[in-house]
């Protein structure tokens, strides 16, 4: 058979490429390696470029010269204007010829002059350029080591640059605030740690000796028992709080809403109706002045924050005391503004009363006292929603805070 006999020809070449590539594979970052050895470096390039410039401009003034010297002096001296062609008499030639022979020589002579001096110039110029680069590019060198200590994680160094403002003095006041906001945010991460596991691990403690005590005793009756166990639940009852709470900061940080028409009328009567047996508990008046205002954003958030303002201004309260509930619509949004009675708060603490697991003056962790997460939800769902809470001590005592929100872009606004 035609077919048979004649095997295919084993051709090297066809695994070859893929065997030259593997072999290229096999030496990866070389040409890389050099293509960074061959980069310069800006300071070399600012260099090189001040250089070439001076340079690039002595070659262009020695050539004007040489052709002024050598052929409009030269015309001036035989008397023709420059660019016109005349006949010269016989007797005038040999003088030209003399003349022209010793503008030569002074040529020769200057441009020789010339050549030695440009490349002093391109010398003098090369090292200029590498000294005031050095000093250009020093904060970019400091900001560098700045920035690698920060990566290790040494926040605290500052570049305080000084001299004139240009554009590196602004970009190193700029990595010197980047820096402060990165140590300050590091900081609250830390103290939100430390507080938390100190939250959540004291009432597993707290449970733990509880049942502990109760197994130990032998004589220990039913109604003992029950006393434990009610105590148990009110703890777990609690830490369960702290951990519903972390998680509605959580949300809130993330920045993950769900946007809806929100009316904020009834969800501040809605709050004030599941703070109502502690107002009647303790005797509080409760005054409002609320308007039907809607706005943009996540419903259980919003209703999270409008109850824990509320909570705060009845527990932080004094027995008898008065909150205050107004709302008044702004141009692009709604002011919530909650004040209440209550012991007097420093105004160098009312800035820490946003951190988690900050309580007000002279409240421990008592029953009842909160998880002290109540104003840092708020400020992170103002936050995740495009507004505000602004806190400000009353004089009398208490607290006035005030949450501004974006409103419903299809509502129109209108003022008080």
């Amino acid at each position: 058979m035609s077919g048979q006999g004649h095997p295919e020809p084993r051709v090297d070449g066809a695994a070859r490429p893929g065997a030259d590539r593997e072999a290229h594979a096999a030496r990866p970052g070389r040409p890389e390696r050099l293509r960074r050895a061959r980069h310069l470096s800006i300071r070399a390039r600012l260099t090189l470029t001040y250089a070439g410039m001076v340079t690039a401009a002595g070659v262009v003034l020695i050539a004007l010269v040489y052709f002024y010297t050598r052929y409009v002096t030269l015309s001036i001296q035989i008397g023709d204007p420059v660019g016109e062609t005349a006949a010269v008499p016989v007797s005038q030639v040999g003088e030209a010829a003399k003349v022209d022979t010793n503008l030569f020589d002074l040529l020769s002579s200057i441009m020789r002059s010339a050549v030695g001096a440009l490349a002093l110039l391109v010398v003098l110029s090369g090292t200029v350029g590498w000294i005031l680069a050095g000093r250009m590019l020093q904060p970019l060198s400091s900001m560098n080591a700045a920035a690698k200590r920060a990566a290790s994680g040494d926040l605290s160094q500052r570049l305080d640059l000084s001299g004139p403002r240009d554009e590196i003095h602004d970009l190193a006041d700029t990595f010197d605030n980047m820096l402060a906001s990165l140590e300050r945010s590091f900081s609250v991460h830390r103290r939100f740690a430390a507080n938390a596991s100190h939250e959540l691990r004291t009432p597993l403690a707290t449970t733990q000796t509880m049942i502990d005590v109760a197994l130990s005793d032998p004589q220990a009756s039913a109604e003992d028992l029950r006393t434990v166990l009610t105590r148990v639940l009110e703890t777990n009852r609690a830490n369960r709080e702290t951990i519903d709470a972390l998680l509605d900061l959580a949300d809130a940080q993330s920045g993950k809403l769900a946007r809806e028409d929100v009316d904020m009328e009834a969800t501040v009567r809605d709050a004030l109706g599941v703070i109502a047996p502690e107002v009647a508990e303790r005797d509080l008046r409760v005054s409002t002045h609320l308007r039907a205002i809607q706005v943009q954003g996540d419903t259980v958030l919003l209703r999270q924050s409008v109850s824990n303002l509320l909570r705060n201004a009845a527990r932080y309260n004094v027995d008898g005391g008065r909150i205050t509930v107004g709302m008044a619509r702004l141009d692009d949004g709604v002011r919530l503004t909650i004040r209440n009675d209550g012991p007097v708060v420093p105004e160098d603490k009312v800035d820490s009363l946003r951190e988690p697991f900050v309580r007000g003056e002279g409240r421990g962790r008592t029953r009842g006292s909160g998880h002290g997460l109540g104003l840092a939800i708020v400020t992170a769902v103002a936050t995740a929603h495009g507004g505000r809470l602004g806190l400000s001590a009353n004089p009398s005592g208490g607290l006035t805070a005030v949450l501004e929100l974006p409103g419903d872009e299809g509502e129109p606004a209108s003022h008080l």
